[in-house]
């Protein structure tokens, strides 16, 4: 499959200010974004209970197969049918499998604004799949429902989440001291309990001029391009 493909199965855009983004699904060269679905259950407590997302995410821990049915069959439908965002699971669009989650939160429709973050499967690690979801979301969320400004904020420490951030052409505007907090194992022992720990956070933006030329940009780094709307 060339470029992305869009397919919409309703008419909602939240232009109004108090309707939900729509049911969307985008297809990449190599994955398919769309709404999570129950059957996604047992993979996403897999995904959750990860180390590093347990280090750099605020999600329960341990994270159960009740979170996930709460989240993916009631709490995440209501972000997007309220407005405040959006979560889309990220699956290889060959095997289907679970590669991670692209979330939209803390949306103003006035400003046209919204905050990405993401989440990847640690068998998906290393292969350019959160910067290829990402970029997919920004250029849908720009293009399609005509947003201006999209926010990423990144832990201090978390130096894979910024080179994701780099690499679909964010631009660094600052630090949050003290702004969030993350988590390590007690003394280091990878059986011992969590420990809280304040760090700081980056802010990065993107633009819709931002975007431009990043798809070959990628493409020449081995990544997938995005260059067709169908």
């Amino acid at each position: 499959m060339k470029g992305m493909e869009r397919r919409m199965t309703t008419a909602s855009s939240g232009s109004s200010g108090t309707s939900g983004f729509p049911d969307i699904s985008i297809s990449t060269e190599r994955l398919v974004l769309r709404p999570l679905e129950e059957a996604d259950v047992s993979a996403y407590t897999e995904m959750m209970n990860d180390e590093l997302v347990t280090a750099w995410t605020s999600v329960p821990e341990p994270y159960t197969e009740a979170d996930a049915r709460t989240w993916i069959t009631r709490l995440a439908p209501a972000e997007r049918a309220e407005g405040r965002g959006i979560v889309l699971a990220v699956t290889e669009f060959l095997t289907q499998r679970l590669v991670g989650i692209i979330q939209l939160r803390a949306t103003d429709w006035r400003v046209r604004s919204s905050e990405l973050s993401y989440v990847v499967a640690p068998w998906a690690r290393g292969e350019g799949y959160a910067s290829e979801a990402a970029l997919a979301t920004a250029q849908w969320l720009f293009h399609d429902q005509k947003f201006e400004r999209i926010e990423l904020r990144t832990a201090a420490d978390n130096t894979a989440a910024q080179q994701v951030a780099q690499k679909i052409g964010c631009i660094s505007e600052g630090v949050l001291r003290g702004a969030w907090i993350a988590r390590t194992r007690n003394g280091g022992d990878p059986f011992g309990g969590w420990l809280d720990i304040r760090t700081d956070l980056i802010v990065w933006s993107l633009l819709p001029e931002d975007i431009e030329g990043v798809s070959e940009s990628l493409a020449d780094s081995g990544f997938s391009a995005y260059s067709d709307w169908n």
